[in-house]
């Protein structure tokens, strides 16, 4: 009969129809598989990638301490001399310096001051009687910085031919800054003829009624 026929026929399609969706499926699954396996290499790498990065920034941050460091000790090889008498180098600074400073702070017979350069401090040459610029003082060797600084701190208060004589550490850029803030409150307290006094660190000292302040913040 016609209805057998067409029974048999499509009975005998369907295996092969059966064979190639699984073939597909199979195909479909070996595929996904290479994805997977693809995604995970690519996750691997990322890894990969992201550790060398946390290293490389690592690196970078230990040179910028470094480089932080060395600034930190070239600005520390500085020193600042004040109220020498100007003009008293008579134009020979380092040799005058080696000197003077020696029997100034009291130092061991034969101790040698090794100055890689000195000069004066950036600003108009006063005129007679007043203030002198402050000498700028780089020595090659730190512990002869050291020396000279202890040397002063143990001291005290420090006079060269009836001149008060101070030795200061080099001010920082950061320091310097903070420094200048204060320059508005030290015009308003000369003003009213306030005391006041702007220290090292920053810290600015006035007396008011007998009573003296310190201030880190203007």
């Amino acid at each position: 009969p016609l209805t057998a026929l067409v029974l048999r026929s499509v009975t005998g399609d369907v295996p092969t129809d059966i064979k190639n969706i699984l073939l597909m499926l199979n195909n479909i699954t070996v595929a996904t598989t290479s994805s997977s396996t693809t995604l995970n290499e690519l996750k691997d790498m990322v890894s990969t990638l992201s550790q060398r990065m946390a290293t490389v920034e690592q690196r970078i941050s230990n040179v910028e301490d470094s480089q932080q460091k060395i600034l930190e000790m070239s600005t520390e090889l500085q020193k600042q001399i004040t109220a020498l008498t100007e003009g008293a180098e008579k134009g020979k600074l380092i040799s005058f310096l080696q000197e003077v400073l020696p029997e100034l702070l009291q130092l061991s017979p034969g101790t040698a001051l090794d100055i890689k350069r000195v000069h004066h401090l950036l600003a108009p040459k006063p005129a007679v009687g007043q203030k002198p610029r402050l000498f700028i003082i780089k020595f090659r060797w730190y512990p002869i910085k050291e020396q000279l600084f202890t040397a002063a701190k143990e001291l005290g208060a420090l006079e060269w031919q009836g001149n008060r004589i101070q030795v200061l550490p080099d001010l920082s850029c950061d320091l310097q800054e903070r420094c200048s803030h204060f320059l508005p409150v030290k015009q308003k307290l000369r003003e009213c003829g306030i005391k006041y006094g702007l220290f090292y660190l920053a810290l600015l000292k006035l007396t008011i009624e007998g009573e003296t302040k310190t201030f880190s913040d203007p």
